[in-house]
């Protein structure tokens, strides 16, 4: 089975989140590292709340709109990569080989991913963060 697979499918180089990373459109890019940045943003946040021991102060507001709106970014993100290539597959005329279409699939699911993994830090920074509110307000 394997002598029956051309030998240029084996000489391509094994493909790595950093290559996905450094192979993205610039706008892409800037999406995958602000969806990162925000979810390091939103631990540093209930870290900082957890620290101010009894009062409350802000933040509270960035975490759920992180845990809301981070998905959501992700999935937009990620549609609109494959709208891009969708646009390729009709604009080429012919049948598109598996490999050259892998990596524009594995952007699109490197954006989902990391607006599902921003999603779920921000649910379990509101969740910590509301149960801190909890015991401030009831132990007042």
């Amino acid at each position: 089975m394997l002598a029956s697979l051309p030998a240029v499918a084996f000489a391509r180089p094994r493909l790595t989140l950093s290559g996905v990373f450094a192979d993205a459109d610039e706008t892409m890019k800037l999406l995958m590292i602000a969806l990162l940045a925000a979810s390091l943003a939103a631990l540093v946040v209930t870290g900082l709340k957890l620290a101010s021991g009894r009062r409350l102060n802000g933040g509270s507001a960035f975490v759920s709109a992180l845990r809301l709106g981070g998905p959501l970014i992700g999935l937009v993100g990620a549609a609109f990569v494959l709208l891009n290539i969708f646009l390729g597959i009709a604009n080429f005329g012919g049948p598109v080989p598996l490999p050259v279409l892998a990596p524009g699939f594995a952007e699109a699911a490197l954006l989902f991913l990391l607006g599902l993994l921003a999603g779920v830090v921000g649910v379990i920074c509101h969740w910590v963060i509301e149960s801190r509110i909890d015991r401030a307000v009831l132990q007042s």
